[in-house]
């Protein structure tokens, strides 16, 4: 990447870092309140779910509105909705502004996350996209390989509320960033054309139309869904299972999570410095996790539940790469926010189900074969996929031979 888009990545990295510490310190802290994993999947389901039910409309605006404007707009709002939950929690008392304050920042950081993926085929046009994701990948697992050192850091000094208005600061941080960059590189930030006149709907209608009409559209999104159930579940039982159930530390959690997010720097690196067949990303980064989930849930060992979670966390954005450079090459440019912000709330929406399911039978169940459960049938969604596919192929051939 050129010198003059260095604080773009720099911007990408700390709004990461930030929305990184929250999603650390919101399980945990209900976890060690409560004493209940029951009560942690609820926390990460209110936390996770309305991030991800914002996406369509998000994806409609970065089609009507400049999405530089809305990435900043994003993160300066993130900044007040941290100062805003611990001035209501110091006025009021009670754990649910920290979950309140998490699930509005969430909903902010969809919509930085759309305009990014509008903003990027925009700035590096004349570059090779899957290298752009990898870079911005790693911005974002930069921010997860520090969020949780230094979320843990911060605890052992303060309580969590000086540690949310700590991130709040970083928010404001990337948006500037963001200024600083937009000043050196030059980038003019133009406003998209005007709508086409029609009922509110359309915007919805139309990215619904392509998800269903587009060729390979349905295949990404679905395997993307499958993916995503064990990453949930997987996001919400870690902090339990890790100090609960393997009875190990706030510390060990912690490195945990940031030797995953290292494996996974490390894995982003070799595909932003090597080609890659696009097709060979998302089968080896699919079956990786697929058995990362059956390992880190049949494991009644410390040492093998790490195994699990390296596997799944560290080929996570490997995953991402595949479904988005994928992605960018089947939506049409001129619906691309309204088609993406739908697709991402398809590809998300396992995750907090993924939570409420940890909620609803972790009474019941051991936690283990749950996430060996939900790891399996995202191995049967994708051999479906995959024959699906290979049967159509086949059509295709038949018909072309006859």
């Amino acid at each position: 990447m050129r010198v003059n888009h260095q604080a773009f990545f720099y911007s990408l990295f700390i709004a990461r870092l930030a929305d990184q510490i929250l999603l650390f310190l919101v399980p945990l802290v209900v976890f060690q309140t409560t004493r209940q994993v029951s009560w942690s999947g609820l926390a990460f389901f209110i936390e996770t779910l309305p991030r991800y039910l914002v996406f369509p409309f998000f994806g409609a605006l970065c089609d009507r509105f400049a999405p530089l404007r809305l990435m900043r707009t994003s993160q300066a709002v993130r900044a007040l909705a941290c100062f805003g939950g611990v001035l209501a929690y110091a006025l009021f008392g009670g754990i649910g502004w920290l979950i309140a304050l998490s699930a509005a920042c969430g909903v902010l950081t969809s919509q930085g996350l759309v305009a990014r993926e509008v903003l990027l085929p925009q700035i590096f046009s004349t570059q090779q996209f899957q290298r752009v994701l990898a870079y911005s990948q790693l911005a974002d697992q930069l921010g997860f390989v520090l969020g949780p050192m230094l979320a843990a850091l911060l605890l052992g000094l303060w309580r969590w509320e000086w540690v949310v208005g700590a991130t709040g600061v970083l928010f404001l941080a990337a948006d500037g960033a963001l200024l600083l960059w937009q000043r050196a590189s030059g980038f003019s930030a133009t406003n998209p054309p005007p709508a086409p006149a029609g009922h509110w709907s359309l915007p919805l209608r139309i990215a619904l139309r392509h998800v269903l009409v587009l060729p390979g559209l349905k295949k990404v999104v679905l395997l993307a869904a499958a993916e995503n159930l064990v990453i949930g579940v997987t996001l919400a039982t870690s902090a339990a299972m890790v100090t609960g159930y393997h009875a190990q530390s706030n510390h060990y959690y912690a490195g945990l999570q940031t030797a995953g997010a290292v494996a996974t720097v490390l894995i982003l690196l070799t595909i932003a410095r090597a080609t890659w067949p696009t097709r060979l990303l998302g089968r080896v980064a699919f079956v990786a996790i697929c058995a990362g989930g059956v390992i880190a849930g049949a494991s009644a060992a410390p040492w093998g539940y790490a195994l699990g979670f390296l596997l799944i966390v560290g080929f996570d954005k490997m995953f991402n790469v595949y479904i988005r450079s994928v992605r960018q090459q089947i939506i049409p440019p001129q619906d691309y926010g309204k088609t993406t912000g739908v697709v991402i709330l398809l590809n998300n929406m396992t995750q907090p189900l993924a939570g409420l399911l940890v909620s609803l039978f972790s009474a019941r169940t051991q936690t283990g074969p749950l996430i060996v459960t939900l790891a399996v049938a995202m191995g049967g969604i994708g051999a479906m996929v995959s024959i699906g596919s290979a049967l159509r192929r086949r059509r295709r051939a038949l018909a072309l031979g006859e």
